[in-house]
This record gives structure tokens, sequence and C-alpha cells, in this order.
């Protein structure tokens, strides 16, 4: 390759062969022709990378790289390119377009790199900082503006504000720490808006309300959590708070005291609005009155609902009772209630519930909604506490909205697991991109079970056998001091030593010592649409010989079927879990196994890898049943779905996973030993052979 730079209209021959043909390239091109041959050939290769996301965003890379080659070398441009790929992966075209068009903005946050925290880089260890706080989980998400709905806590998507990363991720936990305060401690059980609307200027009144609810929530915390008190209080040191004007501190003294409510916050203001208001703290964010009331008010009228239904259940459950004791109950003189052994409940216990008046333990469903409408009003009201009638909440059964908004508040839906997938394009991972849930199978009666087994009788007794032998095998262990049979070899060197003058050794016996199995194993079955007929069968009765033979060997197994279609919709089925025994409703799941959809197997790995993390074992196997290459409706198909389904292996391996695949696939052989290695996987010519190999591949695999 010559190092002379390309001319003019050898770089708009490049560009003119990426572009749509509405575009020209004659604009990008005039910009890169000043560029050395090396920096051409960088914009070159990541313009065709970009090209295969979005050919639009490939354009304005190309209209703007070498404006950015001024102001960063070629590796701070490879993070700007993985940046705004990211934004698009997330937000879309327009968004990550703005990230390419501001170079500049980038290079002079890429001078903080060092110090920066990203939301994204920790999101994990946010959300289980928040669920160790009390009260109902709250859900975290990144947000350009910092405040909560008392249903999640909205971050920024990054902090810079201090010149040590790990006081900006101090930073990360006090904002997280004073929303969910907001929460727990009460300063949304008054109506905020109206509270403000009493003051000439509601927007000042607001200010001075949250500025007042910093000080009880602060003092609250620092009763409570001393520790996140005080590294909290760090901050405000090194943000260089101003001190409080001196009114201001005298005033606000009682908000401090054990006890102080929201109603003192509210007496307050009348008496320090005229004053001057303290400039708000680091971690303090916004107060957004109306979307609390929305979510309170949706979140109440459910839980309503939800806890008048357990009511009825359980007066249903105690008349029953009291019924067959011939002692029945009139229900018209059921009445639930509430009381407190002191002047009010502690803030994390509510009142007791009653019935009759006579305190009684509702189940743990019960309990939480109690707890979680406490935490928002303070008090259990009545008219909670009616066991639920003629109408009586039913769920939502409205149409489904639009795809575009199902998609929008996918990320934070309940068992909604959220998982990164590798573009070997791009060489790094497409964050949060795959959404995965773990769904029940439906269970399906019939006779498949009993048939497999009388079908393959002759085989299921040969590998009750074989694994029976397995479970028992013994090791002899040698040259022992105490034992039941002599090692005849040590005895006859031992002589020898005696003849020689020397001790006579104790050590010439042999004990049989038994070998502990220490193992846990994943079985990962693909359920994709192409399984259909005889593929799912031999899949269906391959696991019902493998369960037989596991009881028997007593190893820990669980099995999950995966399918999905696209990255918003990948789901793994449960058919049994590690700590579920072999029952009727396992077996049953496996006669429900059925032909989904696609088979992206990227996303199921990892999953399926951090399930197997979680379990204490020896050996950790993941093994896959599947009948061809990875494969979605979205572009998860050819080298990407293969390299993707290579580095989650390489992930799994690194945790600690050996993997392997059993296939039918004839092609296997030209991708799985690039996805598996050499050694990690098999191919099976005839689908009917399944069930006669797996259980033998099992026995290879774990002895």
């Amino acid at each position: 390759m010559s190092d002379k730079p390309l001319s003019l209209d050898e770089i708009e021959d490049e560009l003119a062969m990426l572009f749509y043909s509405s575009q020209r390239p004659e604009e990008p091109a005039a910009l890169l022709v000043p560029l050395m041959r090396t920096q051409q050939d960088f914009v070159l290769r990541w313009t065709v990378v970009i090209t295969k996301t979005n050919p639009e965003l490939a354009y304005q890379f190309a209209s703007h790289a070498a404006a950015a080659l001024k102001v960063m070398d070629e590796g701070g441009i490879t993070e700007w390119i993985l940046s705004a790929l990211d934004v698009y992966d997330r937000k879309g075209l327009f968004p990550s377009s703005a990230v390419l068009q501001n170079a500049s903005d980038f290079a002079a946050r890429l001078q903080f790199k060092d110090v920066v925290v990203e939301f994204d880089d920790i999101a994990g260890v946010m959300a289980h900082f928040v669920q160790g706080l009390s009260g109902r989980p709250l859900k975290v998400a990144p947000s350009d503006e910092v405040y909560t709905d008392s249903d999640s806590l909205f971050l920024p998507p990054r902090l810079q504000q201090f010149s040590r990363q790990e006081d900006n991720f101090r930073l990360y936990k006090a904002m997280a720490a004073h929303q969910w305060a907001q929460t727990w401690y009460g300063s949304f059980r008054v109506d905020i808006e109206a509270v403000c609307a009493q003051y000439p200027d509601p927007e000042r009144a607001l200010e001075l309300f949250h500025g007042l609810e910093l000080v009880r929530l602060d003092a609250a915390i620092e009763r409570d959590l001393s520790g996140l008190y005080r590294e909290m209080q760090v901050l405000n040191q090194l943000a260089d708070m101003p001190e409080p004007p001196g009114r201001w501190q005298a005033k606000v003294s009682a908000l401090r005291e054990t006890g102080a409510s929201i109603t003192d916050t509210v007496r307050l203001m009348s008496h320090l609005y005229n004053s001057d208001l303290p400039a708000p703290c680091c971690y303090q964010g916004s107060l957004s009155p109306r979307r609390v009331a929305q979510a309170m008010q949706a979140r109440l009228e459910k839980e309503k609902a939800l806890l008048q239904q357990a009511l009825l259940r359980m007066q249903e459950g105690l008349e029953g009772a009291q019924a067959q004791q011939d002692n029945p109950l009139t229900p018209a003189k059921r009445r639930f209630g509430t009381q407190s052994e002191g002047a009010e409940a502690d803030i994390d216990r509510p009142p007791e519930l009653t019935l009759d008046g006579e305190p009684i333990v509702p189940p743990n469903d019960v309990q939480a909604l109690l707890r979680s409408i406490y935490q928002d009003l303070g008090d259990i009201p009545d008219e909670y506490l009616y066991a639920a009638g003629d109408g009586d909440y039913r769920p939502d059964t409205s149409p489904q909205r639009p795809p575009e908004d199902v998609w929008r508040g996918t990320y934070h839906e309940e068992g909604a697991h959220l998982y990164n997938e590798w573009d070997h394009r791009r060489q790094d991972y497409r964050k949060n991109w795959c959404v995965l849930r773990e769904l029940d199978i439906k269970p399906q009666d019939g006779p498949f079970v009993a048939d497999t087994l009388v079908k393959y009788a002759g085989l299921v007794a040969s590998l009750r056998k074989t694994f029976e032998a397995l479970r028992g095998e013994n090791r002899t262990l040698r040259r022992q001091k105490n034992g039941d049979e002599v090692d005849l070899d040590a005895l006859v060197e031992a002589l020898t030593d005696a003849q020689s003058g020397h001790e006579l050794s104790e050590r010439v016996f042999t004990q049989s010592h038994r070998v502990e199995r220490d193992i846990a194993v994943l079985f990962m079955v693909d359920m994709s649409g192409s399984t259909k007929g005889w593929i799912n069968e031999a899949e269906r009765e391959s696991l019902v010989l493998l369960c037989e033979a596991l009881e028997i060997l007593g190893d820990r197994y669980g099995i999950y079927g995966f399918s999905g279609m696209t990255r918003k919709r990948c789901e793994l089925f449960r058919v049994k879990r590690f700590e579920e025994p072999y029952t009727d409703e396992v077996r049953a799941r496996i006669n429900g196994i059925e032909p989904q959809d696609y088979t992206r197997m990227g996303v199921s790995i990892r999953h399926l890898t951090g399930l197997l993390q979680a379990v204490e074992a020896r050996t950790k196997l993941l093994i896959t049943l599947s009948d061809g290459k990875p494969d979605d409706y979205d572009g998860y198909r050819g080298q990407y779905g293969i390299e993707d389904t290579r580095k989650a292996l390489i992930e799994a391996k690194q945790a600690g996973v050996h993997s392997f695949c059993i296939t039918i696939d004839s092609e296997a052989r030209d991708y799985l030993p690039h996805m598996y290695g050499a050694v990690n996987y098999t191919v099976i010519d005839d689908v009917r052979r399944l069930p006669h190999r797996v259980a033998d591949i099992y026995r290879r695999l774990t002895s």
C-alpha cells in the first residue's frame, strides 16, 4: 500500500460506495484530503464499520472526523465513535449524531477520563446499594435531571464534579441516598404543589421546601446511617459549601430533632419564606411534585385494590377454617383494622393488622403491601381495610400500547434483565442491548415421559447401571497407616528398608476412599422454531433420559429452554431450577417444551453463567442442545451472532464455567470450533440418535 495520501476523487469513490445515493460524498471527501494517508485510512475504515450500523451516522462521522483529529488522537477518536454508537443503541440517530457533531466537547470530557464515573459502569452497584436501603424496591435510571418520582431514582449519565473518581462515585451514592430519604422519611406525604401555591412565588416556595427537607433528611440519615452521612458531609466540604444564613441556622434546628416530620417543614416555610435561602448542596438534585403525585396515585390505587383482594382471601380462609369447627361467623361482622404498640408505628414497621379487634399475622405479600402504603401515607386508611367485593381490582385488559411505547418502559419492568452484546465490527459491547426475561414453561399433561421410558427401556436400564457405577466410584489410597488390606508393594519396600538397618515403615496398608462428586450443570435447550418436529421430540426424549440418569448420580442440575425474537424479547424458559426436585411438574414441563422463535445465544449464555456462578460447586458445566447456529430476526446472524456467542463463552470460561455444545447441524464444523473450541462440541448426524448419545456424552464430560 502506498503512503501517498488519497486524492479527492479517490476518497469520493470510497465514500460513494458506502452512502445512499441521495447523499453526496463531496463535502466529507474534501475535508479528508489534507489528512495524512494513515489518518485517511483510519477514517475510511471506521466509516465502513459505522455504515453497518447506520449509513447516516457514518456520513456524520466522515464529515466531522477531520476536525476531531485536530483535538484528539486515534485512541480518543475511537472512544468518541464508540460513545456515539452507544448513544445510537440507546436513544437513536439524532442524539448519536449530536455526539459526532460535538467532537470538541467530547475531547474536553476525555481530558477528565480518569475522574469521570459513567452511570452505565456503576448501574449494577447502585442497584445493589439502593436495594440495601429500607422500604419498597426502587429502580435506578440515568437522566439529565436528578430527581425521584417515588418509583425510580434518576441519576446523571456521568459525573465529573470532583477531581477524584472515588469522590464522584460517592456523589452518585449521596444523590441516590437523598432521593431515597425523600420516599422513606415522608417528604411526599403532603401535596407539595398545593403547599407551595399558597405563596406569592410558588417556585421560590418549592426551593424553600426542598432546602428545609434537606436539613430534616440529612439529620435522619445521620441517625440511621451514620457512615453514609459522614461521606455526604465530606462531599459538602469538597464542594466548598458556604455556611447557611444565620437566621436560617436558628430556625431549622427543630428539623434536626428526632421525630421531626414533614409537618414541621411545612410549618417553618411561613417563617423563612422572606429569608435568604442557603445554596443547594451537591447531592440535592431537584423536586418534581407533579411526577411524584402521578406515580403515587397510580401506585396507591393498585395497592389498595390488591390489599382488599388479599384481605378477602384471608377472610374467606378464616371463615372456612371456623366453619369446619362448626363455629361459623357472619361475614358482615368481620372487620379489619390496625393498631399501634405506641403512640405511632415505627417508620419501618406499620401498625399491626387486626380482625375484629384481635391482632393477626398477615402473609408476607400483605405485609409488603401494608409497608408500602404506610411508607407513602404514614398510616393505613380505614377505606383500604375493607375486603374486596363487587368491582374489585382486575388486571388491565386495555389494548396493548404501540410497540415503541412498550419498549420505552421495557428496561424498567420487573423481571427484565439487561445484558451487553458484543459487536465484533466495533470491537466493543453494545451496552444494555438485550432484554431477557425468565418465563415459566407451561406444563403439558400426557403420556410422553412414560412412553419415552418404555421406548428406551433397554437404554434406561443400561444408563442406570452405568451411572450407579459412577456414583459409587472408589479410589484406593496406598501407603496408609491403617486400612483393610495390606499394600504389598509398600510392605516389600518396608522389609527391604528394615534389612538395611532402617526403621520399619508403618504405612503398609491400603484404604478405599469414596470419590465425592461436586458438579453443577445447566442444560440450555434450543427452543427455536427450527426445532419443530423430530428435533423437538428428540430433545425432550434426551432430557427425560438425562433426568433419570442424573437422579441416580445426585448431581445438581437445571434445565432452561431459550428462544426469543429480537434483542427486545430474549426469553429463557424454566424447565427445572437447581433447587427443584425432579417431580411430575418438571416432567410435565419437559412435555410442554415447544418450538418458539429464534436462536439468540449470547444473552442466554450470559444469564445462565450468572446462575451457575451463584452455585457452590467444584465443577460447573453449561451444556447446549442445539440444531443450528446463532440467528435472530434483527440481524443477529452470520459473523455477528457467532462472534457474540463466542465472546459470551469466553466470559463463561473466565467465570469458571466449562461449556460444551451438542448439535445436529451438519454444517456445525464450520463455526462451532471457533465458538466453543476444537474439543468442546460434538455433532450428531442423525437426530434420532440424540437420546442415545446425550447421556453418554454427559458421562464422559463428568467422569
